[in-house]
This record gives structure tokens, C-alpha cells and sequence, in this order.
């Protein structure tokens, strides 16, 4: 089929041309001489995007589920009783880690379309205080619900309770493009990976830890070998690594962190929430609703769209990709079927979305959901016109 391949699911995300250019270099001896002239300064870009200032970044030729495991390796034992929430699929497997690897999970299980229960974690960590729990986990980004959680809530409950407890983050679909601030919200281990906010492919699990998280790490129980903190700060800190890194990936990230600070977080924050905003304003046009149970709730990095019981969501997302050369996002595990996913994140501008929302509005007219043509993609079209002004100042 002629023309371009729309890509606006939730990760993969579109890779700028800059970066992939950066990654279309020849193979490059990671053990010479002159490698740590890319590393070192790439290691301190990496923390600018997180907010760390206090701790290090590690990264690993993985996805974020190896960041994942690499953040309850290095700084928990077998045993160790831990507070989670399940309330989407990637909530539910980061739990489901935790319970293989030999942790005590403490799981308060919440409805798919809500997101980390602040409040019962407050009389949890409240109650705890013989502090059992080792460390509160949440999901900052729900990508399979399209649901953001308050970290900031969770932070000021450990500090409420005088609990000493780690804090560990998924934010795979957040960091680099919703609101994160890992040392003003004590964050202790944030989890992230290439291919969402840092506008990369996947390869890369980036986990970004706090001096506390690091002290954590003299104590910790579990065998590691490969995402052993040891051996990365041992080679890390000469501007190596301990075994072979994703030297291309690498390149690529070096100029992705240098475009996200060149932009300015708090821009890239509020032009997520602007292009966010526009979809959710088609989706009301359409008479539909989000999967996000109260604004609250709702994420600038996906959108997760309901659709009327009569319909089958996988129809929509089939005749996007076979009509119109375009991928929208799935529904996963309980909301299959369910929902279709707008991922709008990362390397993404208003004609992007536009696009994004004219053919979810075309492919659902064309199996049947009664749209008016021209409701939903008008909504989104005026709610960009009378924002443009204010979106061209912050950009000044």
C-alpha cells in the first residue's frame, strides 16, 4: 500500500529521523579507549529526564521487564513482604515478578479502568508499624487501561506513616512524557524503557535509582549476576560495561535525551496533555467513553476507547491496519475485545494525532458503530485551533 505506515499503538513509538540517524553507524568497539566519551555524558543526560539527582541511572540491553527485575534483585531478599495494586495488565505481571521471584505480595486488587488506591495504601502503611512492608510499588503509567496514578499521593503516605519502605515505579509509558519528578517524590527505583517516551526501539531497560535504593543494595538476598548493580557501577563509573551494551541504542538515546531537554520537560508534559486532550475530546464527540473511570485517572500517553457491547473492538483495530495502513493499539487480557488503544506519546505533533483519530473514526464507521463522519476528528480539530496560541507561547 502506498504512502506512509501509521504507527499509534503504545509503545513501539515513532522514532524521530535524528535518532535514527544517530543509530545508523558502523559497529564501534565498546572497550575503547574513547567509548566513556559517549557514556559518561549520556549517563547524566539520562538522570536530567528522570530528576535524579541523588542517586544513578543503569542501563541494560533488555526491555523495562528487566528493569523490573533488576530493581527487586538489587535491593530486596527472598521473603521480603512488599505492597502492590493490580488494576491492568502491566500491574498485574510487574505482581506477578515479584510473586516468582520469592517476595511476600501484600496485592489489593482494583477494577481495570482505576489506578493505585492512595488511600488504602495510606491505612496499610499506617497500620504496618513494625514496617514489614520493604517496599511500596506502583504503577505510575497503566498502558493497558490508559490509567496514571498519583506517585506524589503514595509518597506523601510513606512520609505520613514515618515508613521507611522503598518506593519502586513502573514508568515505562510515563517518564519522558507525563509529569515525573523522582527526586521531589522520593522515588527510590523508577523503571523505564526505550522504545515510549525516550522515542527509541525497544533493547534498552532503563532503571533509574536513589542513593537510598542504593544503600538498600549492600543488603539485599537475591543471586544476580546479569543486572548485578555491582558489576554495572563497576564498569559504569570508567564508562564501560560489564558485558556487551546496545552500542547503537546507545547513540540513538544520547540524541533522544538530547532532544526531550532541549524541548524542556514541563513542555513535553503539557504538549502530552494538549495532543491527550484532543483525543479525548473525539472520544466524547463519538458518544463514546475512555477506559479511565474518572478523570482523574486519565493518561496523556494512551487513550484505551470502550466500545459499545454490540461490537468487538478487535474489528475496529483490524480494519484501521488492513484499510487504512494504520496500527492502533489492542486490548490486553481482561479488556480484549474490549477497547482499541490510542497511543499518542513520545515523538508526536497535532497533524500525527489527527490522523490517528480520522482513522479510528473511519474504521469504525465502516464496521458499523452509527458516527456521524466528521464528529469525533471536528472535536479534535477545534480543540487544537483554540489552543494554538497558548501551545505557541509555551513553545516561545
Amino acid at each position: 500500500m502506498p504512502g506512509y505506515n501509521h504507527l499509534f499503538i503504545p509503545g513501539p513509538t515513532n522514532v524521530p529521523e535524528k535518532v535514527r540517524m544517530a543509530m545508523n553507524v558502523s559497529m564501534q568497539d565498546m572497550r575503547a579507549p574513547d567509548f566513556p566519551e559517549l557514556t559518561k555524558p549520556l549517563f547524566e543526560k539520562v538522570a536530567k529526564v528522570f530528576r535524579n539527582t541523588t542517586g544513578r541511572v543503569f542501563l541494560y540491553p533488555s526491555s523495562g521487564t528487566g528493569a523490573w527485575e533488576s530493581a527487586i534483585q538489587n535491593t530486596l531478599k527472598p521473603g521480603d513482604k512488599v505492597l502492590m495494586s493490580r488494576f491492568g495488565q502491566f500491574s498485574h505481571l510487574w505482581a506477578d515478578m515479584a510473586a516468582r521471584l520469592g517476595l511476600d505480595v501484600d496485592l489489593i486488587e482494583c477494577e481495570w479502568g482505576e489506578g493505585v488506591p492512595v488511600e488504602k495504601y495510606a491505612e496499610k502503611l499506617k497500620a504496618d508499624t513494625g514496617h514489614e512492608y520493604k517496599a511500596v510499588f506502583a504503577t505510575h503509567n497503566e498502558t493497558a487501561t490508559g490509567v496514571t496514578s498519583d506517585i506524589k499521593g503514595v509518597r506523601d503516605a510513606l512520609d505520613a506513616a514515618g515508613h521507611p519502605a522503598l518506593l519502586m515505579v513502573d514508568g515505562v509509558s510515563s517518564i519522558g512524557s507525563i509529569a515525573f519528578d523522582q527526586d521531589a517524590w522520593g522515588v527510590d527505583c523508577a523503571v523505564s524503557g526505550s522504545q515510549k517516551g525516550f522515542m527509541l526501539p525497544a533493547g534498552l531497560g532503563i532503571l533509574s535509582v536513589s542513593g537510598k535504593a542504593l544503600e538498600a543494595n549492600k543488603d539485599a538476598g537475591f543471586g544476580r549476576c546479569f543486572f548485578a548493580w555491582a558489576d554495572q557501577i563497576a564498569n559504569n563509573d570508567n564508562g564501560y560495561f560489564p558485558y556487551t551494551p546496545a552500542t547503537q541504542l546507545l547513540r540513538g538515546l544520547d540524541v533522544s535525551c538530547d532532544m526531550l531537554l532541549e524541548e524542556g520537560l514541563e513542555n513535553i508534559w503539557a504538549r502530552h496533555n494538549r495532543l491527550a486532550t484532543g483525543v479525548r475530546k473525539a472520544v466524547e464527540a463519538w458518544g463514546l467513553r475512555v477506559c479511565a473511570a474518572d478523570p482523574k485517572w486519565y493518561s496523556d500517553t494512551v487513550s484505551a476507547i470502550v466500545v459499545p457491547e454490540e461490537h468487538d473492538a478487535r474489528h475496529v483495530i483490524a480494519r484501521a491496519y488492513e484499510q487504512y495502513n494504520t496500527s492502533l493499539g489492542t486490548g490486553l487480557a481482561k479488556v480484549m475485545g474490549k477497547v482499541f488503544r490510542i497511543g499518542h506519546l513520545g515523538w508526536m505533533n497535532e497533524g500525527m494525532v489527527t490522523t490517528a483519530v480520522s482513522v479510528a473514526e473511519m474504521s469504525m464507521i465502516d464496521v458499523g458503530f452509527k458516527i456521524e463522519p466528521g464528529t469525533g476528528i471536528g472535536a479534535t480539530i477545534r480543540h487544537f485551533t483554540d489552543t494554538a496560541s497558548q501551545s505557541a507561547a509555551k513553545a516561545a
